[in-house]
């Protein structure tokens, strides 16, 4: 194959101009402080080369240090490097690192995510796929809302399908490189059918409208490079050097348009050369997409590929390192590698077994509170967990003991919008007047009533002086249509019902569930295809787990009393950050990464780490496991893991058998705190354990009814607190069995008589 026209190598080596711009540092500087094995992938040249980085062995210094070694040599001039990345901040930080490497010429490189870079080559080439140079580009809020027109259009019910879950399957399938074209011969179910529908009607839209969505960007990509020689021959000639990081967490989108990128060689020029740094150990994105295959099977992709190791570990102490090693090992078909250290052993791993989740919060409170005291900063501590929904005791914890505390990736329990969906239906039922949460539940689930309606009825309700709900019940006099009203009269029968199990003597726990199961709300995620929703779903189980844990502390407490406490907890929520650190809170996923002195892996039972859906399948099991082993490799200096014998999950307590990630641990490697036995053994001694948490938990305060009281028209009741009253009319029966009674001045309730403690006279 004859070599890259123009020879830009050659060119660069008679400018001396240029070349003085990266006397700033020496070849020789740029390899004295690397390892031997961080030396030979940045030297590597002559074919594809795979780094395969371990956590914490320098990954980010040996891609800069590798372009600064190819401008320093003369090998290449800037305009030759492509550099992928999968953030922004890293492409910032890589271009800066090989500016201060080299000078002011690493400023001219192609470094840019995946979607930057495909961005540069469409406004040069997406004429070719009929898409003016200036297409617009859809994010992901305006892909939702076409295709939420989509679904007026076709009249989909928007709870079967909604637009955040289809948009989601489209997204899957042009990740897959899978067009709607290819896409509709394959749709069986009625679903599938729908789904394609729509996404024709979106592809064509988005055509019409001159625009990309963030998928498009690299599938269009790929297709301008796969269907016209002439631009793939433009870049093959361009980029002689290519470097990608994170190259595990690599969609099949990304991973075509790399070896488009690449070439071979069918145009008779050498195929750029191609240095991609990664572990598979850290592949935890397959629910976005990523493949681990791309980066496992990079051999058989790119024959006599070198492969370098990376396993000198410049972030975490032995033991740390020690646990990771034999964690990650019980996983199968993995390249083996051990992460080591001359740092030292260090601290060991501390463990704890707690009785429940409350009382693991409380013990990782009070450990971050003596590590504090000995002057760790608290912005060098995180906990960390498998889903959003297990940050609500360890908030609750924190914000009682005064530590500030912040939440990446997700926003605070009581501000998660399900959440205050919920907590607003509790507010109306309780009081009518509250204006602000009627407004806000009235469509939601969703009713069909648009803010048209919304606007109407508080027109009126200002005109009369009347509350929202108030004119809500006089809807027929507002002006709105026929239909809205009778959707208005199916809402109001909901309150209605659910202030006749009120007023009958239910508690908050069983309000909430009320709330959740006749609202719609859990019923609209559970139907969702979106994979949100599924933590969403988590969150709502947990307010009721709230509520059950507000009947344990308070027996007599009343929905009230329930909602009272939530605004304070949700109130100190919002206390303004103080100047010091901050303890961090997020998932596993999140903290891809990051690093911390101090790490809190929390929640280390089967089914909630590993998460229960993977447990019957082998490859997301594997997956579970690099999650932990993620985790476990954020730890500079302190490493805590935990446990709780009892766990309240959808809602109910749950007792799980410990994690077999715990089992993996060499236990040479753990003080444990508090184990299992002790567990046993203060609960064989009459201590507060397991079993009597479980115990107390599941019986919590709901009250099981006794005999329901036999009712008929005419009959005299006592109630506690609407005192004498005169049985009106009674319907139903057995667990049905309701009553209307009239009791004087507190005027006529509608009693569910499972509920309601009233004595017959």
């Amino acid at each position: 194959m004859r070599p890259r026209d123009p020879p830009r190598s050659e060119w660069w080596r008679s400018s001396s101009r240029r070349r003085r711009n990266l006397d700033s540092g020496s070849v020789d500087d740029l390899l004295s402080d690397l390892n031997p094995q961080q030396a030979a992938a940045v030297t590597h040249r002559g074919g594809p080369i795979l780094v395969v980085a371990g956590a914490g062995s320098g990954k980010t210094r040996v891609l800069t240090r590798r372009i600064g070694h190819l401008l320093a040599t003369g090998q290449a001039v800037p305009s030759e490097i492509l550099a992928i990345t999968f953030t922004n901040k890293a492409a910032t930080e890589m271009k800066e690192r090989v500016t201060a490497a080299v000078g002011p010429v690493g400023q001219r490189m192609w470094v840019s995510t995946f979607h930057s870079a495909c961005v540069r080559i469409l406004r040069r080439q997406a004429h070719h796929l009929g898409f003016p140079s200036s297409f617009s580009i859809y994010d992901t809020d305006d892909s939702r809302r076409l295709i939420t027109n989509i679904g007026k259009d076709l009249d989909l019910d928007p709870r079967k399908y909604r637009p955040r879950g289809l948009a989601h399957q489209i997204s899957a399938l042009k990740n897959e490189l899978i067009d709607h074209e290819a896409f509709a011969p394959t749709a069986q179910t009625e679903s599938q059918e729908v789904l394609a529908q729509v996404y024709r009607l979106y592809t064509e839209r988005l055509q019409r409208a001159g625009a990309m969505d963030f998928d498009d960007l690299i599938g269009n990509t790929v297709a301008v490079l796969s269907l016209f020689d002439s631009v793939a021959a433009y870049y093959h000639r361009l980029f002689a050097h290519i470097l990608i990081d994170e190259y595990q967490d690599t969609n099949r989108a990304q991973y075509e348009l790399v070896r488009r990128m690449v070439g071979d060689g069918a145009e008779g020029l050498d195929p750029a050369e191609l240095c991609v740094v990664g572990d598979s150990d850290q592949s935890i994105y397959a629910f976005r997409g990523a493949d681990v295959r791309n980066i496992e099977e990079f051999e058989k992709d790119f024959p006599g590929a070198e492969v370098v190791l990376l396993e000198q570990n410049y972030r975490s102490t032995q033991t740390i390192l020690s646990a990771a090693n034999a964690l990650i090992s019980h996983n199968t078909g993995r390249r083996d590698k051990r992460l080591w250290t001359d740092a030292g052993d260090g601290e060991q791993i501390v463990g704890y077994v707690a009785d429940d989740d409350r009382d693991e919060a409380a013990f990782v409170v009070n450990e971050i509170q003596r590590l504090t005291s000995e002057g760790l900063d608290a912005g060098e501590i995180a906990i960390f967990y498998r889903t959003h929904a297990q940050s609500r005791p360890l908030e609750e914890v924190l914000l009682r003991s005064g530590l500030k505390y912040r939440i990446v990736g997700n926003v605070r329990f009581y501000e998660r919008r399900e959440v205050r969906d919920a907590l607003a239906y509790l507010r109306a039922v309780s009081n009518p007047e509250d204006d602000v949460a009627v407004t806000r539940i009235l469509n939601v689930p969703k009713r069909g009533l648009g803010d048209r309606t919304v606007e109407q009825v508080a027109a009126f309700a200002a005109r009369e002086q009347i509350t929202f709900e108030a004119a809500l019940r006089r809807a027929s006099e507002t002006g709105i249509g026929p239909r809205a009203e009778t959707r208005i009269g199916a809402f109001l029968a909901l309150l209605d019902e659910l202030r006749m199990l009120l007023d009958s003597g239910a508690d908050p726990e069983e309000m909430v569930e009320a709330v959740l199961e006749q609202s719609g709300l859990v019923g609209e995620l559970q139907a969702s295809n979106d994979p949100q929703d599924e933590s969403r779903l988590e969150n709502l189980a947990q307010l009721a787990s709230v509520a059950g844990e507000f009947m344990n502390d308070n027996a007599d407490g009343t929905l009230a009393d329930f909602l009272e406490r939530v605004a304070l907890v949700a109130e100190a929520d919002e206390l303004p950050d103080h100047e010091g650190g901050l303890v961090t809170l997020m998932t596993l996923h999140t903290a891809k990464g990051l690093e911390f002195d101090a790490v809190f892996l929390t929640g280390l039972e089967e089914s909630v780490f590993p998460h229960a859906r993977s447990l019957d399948d082998p490859v997301e099991l594997q997956e579970e496991r690099r999650l932990a082993y993620v985790g476990v490799t954020r730890a500079r200096k302190q490493l805590y893991i935990s446990r709780a014998a009892m766990r309240m999950q959808f809602g109910t307590p749950s007792s799980n058998p410990p994690s077999r990630f715990l089992e993996e641990l060499p236990d040479s490697l753990i003080h444990w705190k508090r184990t299992g036995r002790d567990l046993s053994r203060r609960v064989s001694a009459g201590g507060r354990g397991a079993a009597p948490a479980l115990a107390q938990a599941a019986g919590s305060a709901r009250r099981t009814a006794g005999p329901i009281v036999d009712l008929t028209a005419g009959d005299n009741v006592l109630h506690p607190k609407f005192g004498l009253g005169t049985v009106v009319s009674t319907a139903g029966e057995a667990d049905k069995a309701e009553a209307h009674i009239d009791f004087g001045s507190e005027g006529v309730k509608r009693l569910l008589l499972r509920y309601a403690p009233v004595e017959k006279l």
